[in-house]
């Protein structure tokens, strides 16, 4: 939720697929979203009736092959590609000595960061090699909430995929959606845009 990555992760998706012959499009797309690179890799095979067609070395350097036309796309990720709103929401929190962990299923979440001048506000950042489950699994969340010294019910998690709205519900911390209850579900507190995201916003939701 703090850039707009998942036009990369798409197109770098869709260029191996072409490959292998699989045909992926935007719709089939959001199932990927919020999900790790390997579960992903298994949703796309499965998609293209091709599980069975690759050794476990041979699937591993299929999900190397994606994460380098990925890591080539975002070498141009920078500051003004901030979602609006976001800077200032981590300048308040930090301001109100709230406690910042990145809990993504991405393993280029720090390069990201950096890029975007953003690793100084996070206290933390969730290596997604360290758990056994990625999303929907809360595996993220809880390591995310561990390393800020925090239990995962102390803490909001802030999610724009399906996936990860059902991991937040699972790991016991407050789920808040950016997007549309056709996509989040209507049991969560919702904003549409990221630039609604403030610091009185989470209060007002804290349960």
């Amino acid at each position: 939720m703090i850039t707009d990555t998942a036009e990369y992760h798409y197109l770098a998706w869709k260029k191996l697929a072409d490959k292998l012959a699989i045909s992926i499009d935007r719709q089939f797309n959001e199932q990927l979203k919020g999900v790790s690179r390997e579960d992903s890799l298994k949703l796309i095979l499965a998609h293209g009736n091709r599980s069975t067609d690759f050794s476990d070395t041979e699937f591993q350097e299929l999900a190397k092959e994606k994460n380098d036309n990925y890591v080539e796309m975002i070498q141009s990720v920078a500051p003004k590609d901030v979602y609006p709103g976001i800077l200032k929401l981590l300048q308040d929190l930090k301001k109100a000595n709230i406690k910042i962990s990145l809990a993504s299923a991405s393993k280029n979440g720090p390069f990201l960061l950096k890029q975007m001048a953003l690793l100084d506000y996070f206290d933390g950042i969730a290596d997604p090699a360290e758990i056994a489950h990625g999303k929907p699994a809360p595996d993220i969340f809880l390591l995310a909430a561990k390393i800020v010294g925090l239990d995962a019910t102390e803490c909001i998690g802030i999610e724009d995929a399906q996936a990860g709205i059902t991991a937040i519900k699972a790991s016991g911390a407050q789920p808040i959606g950016v997007g549309d209850a056709k996509h989040l579900g209507t049991d969560i507190p919702l904003v549409a845009k990221t630039d609604q995201l403030t610091v009185e916003f989470l209060e007002k939701h804290w349960q």
